[in-house]
């Protein structure tokens, strides 16, 4: 199973494995409160892509076109069969900074992750 959970929002035990899927660090979250198994920052967005979206819903669509494709890239899609394979053993909750909680990296990588699945 895959979930995502925002960084401000409190750990809790049925999260499973927590990997943050940001590039850069949440603002003012600490470490040892977010609880992580792992950071994957070749996960997120690249810089460029992150700042072009900027957060903006009218960009959703095209957002999740270019960054699908940079998904595309071999580290990344083993990656994203990497924990396609530790879902279907354990619960994965996927870790994103945003504020918007329907607009966000994480809800790509977890489609992908769930198709990648099976």
């Amino acid at each position: 199973m895959v979930q995502i959970k925002r960084a401000y929002s409190e750990p809790n035990p049925s999260d499973g494995l927590r990997i943050l899927v940001d590039r850069v660090w949440p603002r003012g979250c600490k470490k040892e409160l977010l609880r992580l198994d792992a950071w994957r920052k070749d996960l997120g967005p690249s810089t460029e892509l992150r700042k072009w979206f900027d957060h903006d819903p009218q960009k959703w669509s095209e957002f999740c076109v270019r960054y699908r494709k940079e998904l595309q890239q071999p580290e990344q899609h083993r990656a994203i069969e990497d924990l396609a394979r530790l879902a279907r053993k354990q619960t994965v909750t996927l870790v994103f900074g945003a504020a918007d909680t329907a607009h966000n990296q994480a809800v790509v990588l977890k489609e992908l992750i769930e198709r990648a699945g099976g």
